[in-house]
C-alpha cells in the first residue's frame, strides 16, 4: 500500500520538526522537501515591494517536484533505496507493506497537480508575532532583507493560505502553539488510526 501524507504550513511553523519526527517512526517513509526544489536566486523574480519573490509558486521548480513525487509513486522500493531509506524485509510485497511518503512544505497545497495526491493533509499555523519572532531568530543562505517579512512573507502567507482554504477541504489544522511532542503525538496518532483502518 502506498500511503502519502502532506504537512504544510506557515514559515517557521514546525512543519521540518514535525516530518522528522514522523521519518524516524513511520516504515518505509521517505520525505519530500519543497525547499528543496527553489530556484536559485538568479531566478527569482524582483515584486514592486521590491523585495526578491521567495514565498511565491514561481520561485519553486514545482514541474520537478511532481515529477519526484511520481518517481516515488512507480517505485516507492527503489526511490527508498536511492535516498538512503532502509526498508522492510517485505518491502518487495505490496500485499504485507506500506509506503510512506511525506511531502512537506510551505506551498503544497497551492499546486494542482499536488492538490488531488494527499491521502492525509496537516497545516501547521502560528499567529503574526510568533512567526515573526521565530522567523527573526533563523539564520537562511540568503539573508532575509530589513522589513521583508511585513512588506512581503506574512502577505503572502495570508494569500496564499486564502487560496488553500477555498481550494483544499480535507486539510487537518494544527496549532504551532503547541509543544512538538503533542503536535507529533496528534498527527501520529492520527496516521496511525488511518493505517488500521485502511
Amino acid at each position: 500500500m502506498k500511503y502519502i501524507i502532506g504537512i504544510g504550513g506557515v514559515t517557521n511553523g514546525g512543519k521540518t520538526t514535525l516530518t522528522n519526527g514522523l521519518l524516524k517512526t513511520l516504515p518505509n517513509c521517505c520525505v519530500i522537501h519543497q525547499d528543496d526544489f527553489f530556484k536559485t536566486q538568479d531566478h527569482i523574480e524582483v515584486g514592486e515591494d521590491g523585495f526578491r519573490q521567495w514565498d511565491v509558486i514561481t520561485s519553486l521548480d514545482m514541474e520537478a517536484m511532481v515529477n519526484t513525487v511520481k518517481g516515488w509513486l512507480e517505485n516507492p522500493v527503489k526511490f527508498a533505496r536511492s535516498h538512503g531509506v532502509t526498508v522492510s524485509p517485505f518491502a518487495e510485497d505490496p500485499e504485507r507493506d506500506t509506503h510512506i511518503l511525506i511531502v512537506e512544505g510551505f506551498l503544497i497545497y497551492n499546486y494542482k497537480p499536488l492538490v488531488e495526491i494527499y491521502d492525509k493533509s496537516y497545516y501547521i499555523t502560528i499567529p503574526y508575532e510568533e512567526c515573526k519572532r521565530r522567523r527573526s531568530s533563523r539564520t537562511y543562505t540568503v539573508p532575509d532583507p530589513p522589513g521583508l517579512f511585513d512588506a512581503h512573507v506574512w502577505p503572502m502567507y495570508l494569500k496564499h493560505r486564502k487560496e488553500m482554504d477555498n481550494n483544499c477541504n480535507a486539510i487537518v489544522y494544527m496549532d504551532g502553539l503547541k509543544s512538538k511532542d503533542e503536535i507529533y503525538s496528534l498527527v501520529f496518532g492520527d496516521i496511525q488510526n488511518t493505517l488500521l483502518n485502511s
